[in-house]
């Protein structure tokens, strides 16, 4: 069985579904392998490392004849349409705004799976592109923060007088929210953090930052993730972060409710409210915003001065990390599907919808949309 690896054609798309060093772990089981020539450019995979590795490159269309392609961010309508029946595709396939792509998938008779929809049980840790790609994002945007600033970020003492560290401040202390926290932290800021699961407080704090407890409800959604919060409530939420948000230095937004738009956190109002030279780090900007007035891939700089720089591909800036990291997590869930050749019988694939991991990831197969469950009530396997 042949695993195709395209290039991604996705503007801003940095990063590659397979690394040279996770090939072996694909040929042992009796897959072939087929890179695009210059797939992984970006992320320091050339060709020749690939071919060492024991993959094949070949130029132009890698696909057409794949029993598996494995990518980034999802194929395109034309390219699930040029796939042969029953194969297989894993990506990010976004189930929310990727439909076009995942009906293409369906009419072509593709089995196609989307990352996003991975669950968030222990098993499925080592499968979670999500939780990897994040850990990137939060650490990137710490990153970014103190790059724009104008301040130092840790406390130093000099002849000339003591320099006070930046006061930074992390909404959402999920996976990215914990990783900004964590990097804030080894640059010597001195770092608050809020999120609406109260069950996050102890993260914080043993990342060394201070939890900001605003007493309201707690927002415990399904998976770990938070939930999305009526408009009432989040008013009141804004209303109390106000102070917190004006007396800091560089806050770095996280806060996403997978398949919603991005809750706002800030309003035009409460940037107007900081200090001249103040920065703002909008992960969420791809989804919405958090931050009144932000534009994914763009720095806006309002009147009073205050930079709000909107994430846009934000794991892609660290390619060579996340594609790593994204790679395991391929492998990890296509390996979960896979009879491995032996005794002379060829690599196959075995999807077992009674599996959770593959039942709630896959979005299409036998020439349809999949639903979760189906299985348990008489339909394929």
């Amino acid at each position: 069985m042949r695993i195709a690896v395209p290039r991604e054609i996705r503007d801003g798309e940095k990063r590659v579904a397979l690394v040279p060093d996770v090939i072996n772990k694909l040929t042992r089981l009796g897959y072939e392998v087929v890179i695009e020539a210059g797939a992984g450019v970006h992320s320091q995979a050339t060709d020749d490392l690939y071919t060492a590795a024991g993959a094949t490159v070949k130029s132009g269309n890698v696909i057409s004849d794949a029993d598996v392609v494995l990518s980034v961010t999802s194929l395109t309508p034309a390219q699930m349409g040029s796939l042969k029946k029953g194969a297989v595709t894993i990506s990010f396939l976004s189930p929310v705004t990727g439909t076009d792509s995942i009906d293409a998938a369906g009419s072509a008779g593709v089995t196609a799976f989307s990352l996003e929809l991975v669950p968030r049980i222990s098993r499925a840790q080592s499968m979670d592109a999500l939780t990897s790609q994040a850990l990137c994002a939060g650490y990137r945007a710490a990153l970014v923060g103190a790059e724009l600033s104008p301040r130092f970020f840790p406390m130093l003492m000099t002849a000339a007088g003591t320099v006070t560290p930046a006061q930074v401040l992390v909404l959402g202390a999920g996976v990215a929210g914990l990783q900004a926290i964590a990097t804030a932290r080894r640059l010597g800021g001195v770092v608050s953090a809020y999120d609406v699961r109260p069950s996050s407080a102890d993260e914080v704090k043993s990342m060394g930052a201070t939890f900001i407890n605003l007493e309201l409800e707690a927002l415990e959604g399904a998976g770990g993730y938070a939930r999305e919060m009526t408009e009432e409530r989040a008013a009141k939420q804004r209303e109390l972060l106000t102070p917190y948000i004006a007396k800091s230095h560089l806050v770095i937004t996280t806060a996403a409710v997978p398949g919603r738009t991005a809750p706002r956190l800030m309003t035009a109002q409460m940037v107007d409210a900081m200090e001249a030279g103040t920065i703002i780090v909008d992960l969420a900007a791809e989804t919405g915003g958090n931050v009144e007035g932000s534009k994914p891939g763009e720095i806006v700089i309002t009147a009073k001065g205050v930079q709000i720089w909107g994430g846009k591909d934000v794991p892609s800036q660290l390619p060579f990390h996340a594609s790593s990291l994204y790679s395991r997590n391929v492998v990890n869930l296509l390996t979960l599907m896979t009879t491995p050749s032996k005794d002379g019988a060829p690599v196959s694939l075995n999807i077992d919808f009674t599996d959770e991991i593959i039942d709630k990831s896959a979005t299409t197969h036998g020439g349809a949309k999949h639903t979760p469950g189906a299985s348990e009530k008489g339909g394929a396997k």
